[in-house]
């Protein structure tokens, strides 16, 4: 039997005098296409950075937590196995590295190729085959700066694909893009999931749940507050409580939208 992504019983997180998770209790199987949804504070980064070892849980005898079956993991090595695009990395990715050197880094789990990493033929061939795979071969020689924010979000993508997760993780994957580059992320990850692998997706825009999402789960002051099917969840009494305004919810092409 395969193991879950994610296996969390009553995690709680504690981040300055508070707590930003509280008692979450949530799993997740490898491969499914799932978003976690709540507005700014609901405690979204504090989870993806629990799940990648930035922010530990507290232990106590009635929670748990694994990933991918496991309670304790090398990071290097669980990098390898979820691939993570984030506004953080993106950010320290704007430096004059390449397009080749940032998506190369991967493998050295920095942001760029420093003079002391020595990269080998096969792994070049390897960044070179990423972007590739999302059409920016283009842009391998290109300085990241010099890149549109859609080129280099994608390019980030890339990064994450290098080691060929089983996963990818899209942090706010379309913040500070234009509506053009929106919609060439938002198409990347529908080609990305089609192609068989899994995609969580952690947002506070509903417009990024892509078509091929499946389930939909509510985050809201550190609690889990709705799960399930994507049509289910995602009604405008849910949405009008998770983010506390009045909303009107209308679907168009499979996506959903807020007015």
């Amino acid at each position: 039997m395969t193991a879950p992504l994610l296996d969390l019983k009553n995690v709680t997180v504690i981040r300055g005098e508070r707590a930003a998770l509280a008692g979450v209790t949530l799993r997740i199987e490898k491969g499914e296409h799932a978003c976690i949804l709540g507005p700014n504070g609901c405690g979204k980064s504090t989870l993806i950075k629990t799940i990648t070892r930035e922010c530990y849980p507290l232990a106590t005898d009635d929670s748990s937590m694994f990933i991918l079956g496991r309670d304790r993991w090398d990071v290097g090595e669980l990098r390898s196995h979820l691939g993570i695009v984030s506004p953080d990395l993106l950010a320290s990715c704007t430096t004059d590295a390449t397009g080749r050197d940032v998506v190369l880094s991967g493998f050295f789990s920095s942001t760029r190729i420093f003079p002391h990493h020595q990269p080998s033929l096969a792994l070049v061939a390897r960044a070179d085959a990423a972007l590739e795979r999302l059409g920016l071969a283009h842009l391998a020689e290109r300085a990241v700066a010099e890149m549109s924010s859609g080129e280099a979000k994608r390019t980030v993508v890339a990064r994450a694909l290098v080691h060929e997760p089983s996963t990818l993780l899209f942090d706010e994957p379309t913040n500070a893009l234009d509506i053009g580059a929106q919609f060439q992320l938002r198409e990347t990850m529908r080609e990305l999931a089609r192609s068989g692998l899994g995609v969580l997706l952690v947002t506070h825009h509903v417009s990024d749940i892509i078509p091929e999402i499946e389930r939909v789960i509510l985050l809201r002051e550190g609690h889990v507050v709705g799960d399930g099917p994507k049509e289910e969840v995602l009604t405008e009494t849910g949405l009008r409580a998770l983010f506390g305004v009045p909303i009107r919810l209308t679907r168009d092409d499979g996506y959903f939208h807020v007015h």
